[in-house]
């Protein structure tokens, strides 16, 4: 006898309804947080664990087996320094050379009648050449041996520093991870496999055309005699990392990105051997770099624009084989599950629209917003970030020049600005400690303090927590000038960087956490979350979360990464005011143009606010512009306060703290004036499944004819 089941009442229907509606409010709000975090905390710690204090790890070198001083030369070099280096023997001079050509070392080191020549390629890593040279020369000169340099493949003048081929492919990555994520989001019926092939491909040459674009016509950086080949291996990265990118959305679906994110940025930089050299990271590292999709463009394009050799195809051959796996794998995958499944309908889309309003109601506007989101923030990449810093030199750099009288320091000035004219804005005093002090406060550079009868060698004066940028470069032509002027000089150095900060950018990578950590969770809480978006939610939800990731980013950066030793206080609380204030412009924002207040959010706070904070170059060493934004970008804000905090005793933090409470109190009051013309939205438009409803009517006829 069977039991009838009872029809729920009305009672426990609502019942149902409400915990079904409490569970969907949870899981936003977790997703509010969750991602944000994940984010966040895997950006930065990859890239402060791997690149605050990078050190020489099993670096190869060639020494040629000339004679038995080569021999004692090399025993002497892996006993002081047993873990930095590989150390192998060769049996010539031109051997030796073409290992450094072919990047197969990283230096090659010819010892002949008692004097040592260090043969590097600077082509292959600017700082690569310096790290082997810093290591290579102490041993020489210990061995008493005469010291020289020659770089094999010096880096073209319009790339002085050898950004070019890593900012490409930076941005080559970015194409090719970003559009995915979003478009199933916002469009998925765009993702079927035989429409994303064809779209990928095209989009693939939108963006090597963008790339060369700005590196050729308008930088100057690329010569017409390397356009097609820019352009075949920025279409072949963008179309590899895009295939890998549509097979990950099928497992994965918007969680993609934090996949590729972890993959092509927080592995692929650090192994890229772009930035720094990958024998200065973790060793694992360089394995990564043999198969990576990051390493591989950029090499390629290092291959290319600095070496002009064959080489190129062993780097093209790993986007090759990636894109044909993928996108087999993806089509694999389509054909299982529409077997298993065939009237499954794929996924439906989950954001509306792009610029918060309703959702577009005809297709080409809302695939017009899916184009124009990812091609403007590779846009932005390349030329505002490249454009900065791509041709690094000394422009109006402050130093002051000490001397017994001011009459004598001027008539210095006079001749240098003769000799460097534009370089450098050279101001005269007969006090040394007022120079000091200048330096000490960071408003001079360095000071050159000319010889006297009672110091008979000339000083120069630097602060290299200041700007490792701008003191290499002043060591380097204020050297120059003492020997053109046959003069010994020695080095001052008021403020040592700390041996877990060889670099200087623990404070740039610190303060890019917390710009990060404040716009993501409006950007992901306005879409995860409309409910929190009033200020009466948004307020206290921005507070704790300011307290929690300011928290977080510093064990990050303390006990997790040893990048920071103490100062957790002042690093604390700076990190909280500069989260909120972020969070805060970045709302206002977001209440105008939805989730694309990520272009102008990204724009401002870090594609001009890292040129214009003197992390990474020096803002002496870029336009002029960059110094004007410097006295009033947050990025700029939060990097002098981590450098004031760690070095300085926080001499200038207040003064920056203004700045980050300026932008947070004008984007306040601005999201008072726009809630009270137009109240905050609370709720998700509504999205007509228009796609999915022509699938099923399209396919009624075959469930028909099945059921028969």
């Amino acid at each position: 006898m069977e039991i009838e089941k009872a029809e729920p009442t009305e009672a426990e229907i609502a019942a149902a309804a409400a915990k079904r509606a409490k569970a969907e409010t949870i899981g936003r709000y977790v997703a509010m947080f969750f991602m944000p975090l994940i984010m966040v905390g895997m950006m930065i710690s990859g890239y402060l664990g791997t690149m605050h204090a990078p050190a020489p790890n099993n670096m190869p070198i060639a020494i040629v087996a000339s004679s038995t001083q080569a021999d004692a030369f090399a025993t002497a070099v892996e006993a002081a320094t047993p873990d930095a280096v590989d150390l192998q023997m060769v049996d010539s001079e031109a051997a030796a050379r073409e290992l450094v050509m072919n990047r197969e070392v990283t230096a090659a080191v010819s010892i002949v009648d008692g004097k040592a020549t260090v043969i590097t390629a600077s082509a292959a890593g600017s700082t690569q050449a310096s790290t082997v040279t810093a290591v290579l020369a102490p041993q020489v000169l210990a061995q008493g041996m005469t010291f020289e340099s020659e770089d094999l493949v010096p880096l073209p003048k319009k790339d002085a520093a050898g950004l070019g081929a890593m900012f490409m492919a930076t941005a080559l990555v970015m194409a090719g991870y970003l559009p995915f994520s979003m478009t199933l989001s916002n469009s998925p019926e765009l993702l079927r496999f035989r429409r994303a092939v064809p779209l990928l491909a095209g989009w693939s040459a939108l963006v090597a055309g963008l790339i060369w674009l700005v590196t050729g016509p308008i930088l100057g950086m690329i010569d017409g005699s390397n356009a097609a080949g820019v352009l075949g291996i920025a279409w072949l990265g963008v179309f590899a990392i895009g295939s890998v990118q549509l097979l990950l959305t099928r497992f994965l679906g918007p969680m993609a990105v934090i996949v590729g994110m972890f993959l092509l940025m927080v592995l692929g930089i650090p192994a890229s051997n772009m930035s720094f050299s990958v024998y200065t990271m973790p060793s694992f590292f360089t394995v990564l770099h043999g198969f990576l999709p990051t390493p591989a463009i950029g090499e390629a394009l290092r291959s290319l624009l600095y070496f002009q050799d064959g080489d190129v195809w062993s780097h093209l051959l790993v986007l090759i084989i990636g894109a044909v796996v993928a996108l087999v794998l993806t089509l694999f995958v389509d054909i299982s599950r529409r077997r298993r499944n065939p009237d499954h309908t794929g996924p439906k889309a989950t954001v509306p629209s792009l610029h918060g309003g309703p959702r577009p109601k005809t297709k080409f506007w809302r695939y017009f917003s899916l184009l124009m989101f990812p091609l403007v923030m590779v846009g932005m990449m390349i030329s505002i970030m490249l454009g900065a810093m791509h041709s690094p030199m000394p422009k109006d750099m402050p130093v002051t020049i000490v001397g017994a009288t001011v009459e004598q320091a001027q008539q210095a000035v006079d001749g240098l600005e003769k000799n460097m004219p534009g370089m450098f804005d050279l101001l005269a005093t007969d006090s040394a400690d007022e120079a000091r002090t200048q330096v000490q406060d960071r408003t001079a550079t360095a000071a050159f303090i000319l010889p006297s009868a009672e110091a008979p060698t000339a000083t120069l004066v630097t602060n290299q927590a200041a700007g490792t940028s701008a003191q290499m470069v002043v060591k380097g032509i204020f050297g120059q000038v003492a020997a053109g002027q046959q003069l010994e000089m020695q080095t001052e150095e008021l403020a040592p960087l700390h041996d877990n900060d060889t670099m200087g950018t623990v404070s740039m990578y610190l303060t890019m956490g917390w710009i990060l950590s404040g716009f993501m969770i409006i950007i992901v809480g306005a879409n995860a979350q409309p409910k929190s978006r009033p200020l009466k939610m948004l307020l206290p939800i921005v507070a704790g979360w300011s307290v929690f990731m300011s928290a977080v980013l510093y064990l990050i950066a303390g006990p997790f990464t040893g990048s920071v030793d103490g100062d957790f206080w002042p690093l604390f609380g700076v990190g909280i005011v500069a989260i909120f204030c972020v969070a805060m412009f970045s709302a206002a924002i977001e209440r105008l143009i939805g989730m694309f207040a990520i272009l102008p959010v990204v724009g401002l706070l870090i594609m001009l606010g890292v040129p214009s904070s003197g992390g990474a170059l020096s803002v002496f060493m870029e336009p002029e512009i960059f110094r004007t934004l410097h006295d009033i970008m947050p990025m700029a804000a939060g990097v002098e306060s981590v450098r004031s905090i760690l070095y300085f005793g926080g001499d200038v933090v207040g003064h920056h703290l203004l700045t980050f409470a300026i932008w947070g109190a004008v984007s306040l009051v601005a999201m008072v004036i726009i809630d009270a013309i137009k109240p905050p939205r609370t709720e998700s438009h509504p999205i007509d499944d228009d796609v999915v409803e022509a699938v099923a009517v399209a396919t009624e006829p075959v469930k028909e004819l099945a059921s028969v």
